[in-house]
């Protein structure tokens, strides 16, 4: 049974638990920078904002962040890049992932109220770059869910964006030369239990993500 990483705080990594389990997938949710010889990859979850020093800015309608927690994830994050194990970025996790390779944030989107967790997630329609893995599960356009203010804005280094929203916000990237890929909506509820139909199957991306 292959075994991937979660690098998150125990209570709120229930979804991601769950679904990874229903794939035949057994997970260990830890902040502490692993011995990663034991994990087949790693999964960054959706979090608060990220602290905008790491960033290079100064805080400008970021929400709350933890300092702490941000740089475990990404310490834990350049473990796995270093040893070239799967990552997959969800939501915050995305973010971070494109902060590692050097990319830079939007602190608050113009049409963060498209993205915005209002009570539920929302959904909206994105687009996926020809090609793309994401084009390939889903096709070119597909509906997707969203809870999230801020955005990525430059791409790290290697980095190349692949799904947008209609109104150009980053809904998806992958590394060009690294199995890490990233999505800023959350295919663990929209998959199992939290499968709807207005939106896409998140397991279609986490079975190509663990290879199941």
């Amino acid at each position: 049974m292959k075994k991937v990483l979660i690098a998150g705080q125990k209570d709120k990594t229930v979804n991601y638990e769950n679904a990874m389990k229903e794939l035949g997938v057994h997970t260990e949710t830890s902040l502490h920078v692993p011995d990663i010889i034991s994990y087949d990859g790693l999964i960054l979850p959706g979090g608060g904002d990220i602290d905008p020093k790491l960033f290079g800015q100064l805080p400008c309608e970021t929400g709350f962040f933890d300092p702490v927690l941000d740089r475990l994830q990404l310490a834990i994050l350049r473990a796995f890049v270093l040893s070239r194990k799967p990552v997959l970025g969800i939501c915050k996790g995305m973010q971070l992932i494109n902060i590692y390779f050097g990319g830079d944030m939007v602190q608050h989107l113009k049409t963060s109220e498209n993205h915005a967790y209002v009570k539920e997630d929302q959904i909206h329609r994105s687009v996926a770059k020809k090609g793309s893995f994401l084009e390939k599960l889903y096709g070119e356009q597909f509906v997707v869910n969203s809870a999230h203010h801020q955005g990525v804005d430059c791409p790290g280094k290697g980095i190349e964006f692949v799904q947008f929203a209609e109104d150009g916000v980053v809904e998806g990237l992958r590394h060009r030369f690294l199995p890490v890929w990233g999505v800023q909506w959350h295919p663990e509820r929209l998959c199992f239990a939290h499968r709807r139909e207005d939106a896409v199957d998140g397991a279609l991306l986490l079975s190509f993500y663990t290879g199941v």
